[in-house]
């Protein structure tokens, strides 16, 4: 468990009862094995993700722009795109559990921030929030994260997304 879990403790108190959160995930969240160990090592094996549905983010893409330490090289975050799109899954997220998302993809630690995404399911659109890289921390020096791309692309099959877009998330990190 790392320091941070305390200060996710008293959010998730402030933010109990409030409405829940419309969530694209879309990076490593998806990765079972990632986000198991991630969850054991901070303390939240009791946080279950809910069933999510496919989903598409429009007008976004891939960019690699985050040095991360842990991953050993770059990943990836989102960039403004017309007509572009990333797959992932849209999850309805409980308001107290919100924090735990909020830490999970680094916006805790000011590794990233919450963005608002226009999203595309079978059941129609959607505004979402999504995570991206800090502007602050946003850098393409270095090598992109292989440990990461397996992941990424491990996380993607298991969600289920099209096989076209697995294939093609090596171009994207060019």
């Amino acid at each position: 468990m790392d320091n941070h879990f305390g200060q996710v403790t008293q959010l998730r108190a402030k933010e109990r009862g409030g409405p829940p959160r419309l969530y694209f995930a879309y990076s490593t969240v998806l990765d079972r094995a990632a986000f198991e160990q991630w969850r054991a090592e901070h303390g939240y094996t009791a946080f279950n993700l809910p069933a999510g549905e496919k989903a598409e983010a429009l007008d976004v893409s891939l960019v690699f722009d985050f040095p991360s330490r842990w991953w050993g090289g770059r990943v990836a975050g989102l960039c403004d795109q017309a007509n572009a799109r990333v797959h992932g899954l849209l999850f309805e997220i409980a308001a107290e559990d919100w924090p735990i998302v909020q830490h999970k993809e680094g916006a805790v630690t000011g590794m990233s921030i919450e963005r608002k995404v226009p999203v595309q399911t079978s059941k129609g659109m959607f505004t979402a929030t999504a995570f991206t890289t800090h502007p602050d921390r946003a850098s393409r020096d270095g090598a992109i994260s292989e440990r990461f791309m397996e992941a990424l692309e491990r996380g993607a099959r298991n969600a289920g997304l099209p096989e076209s877009y697995v294939q093609g998330l090596r171009g994207l990190a060019r």
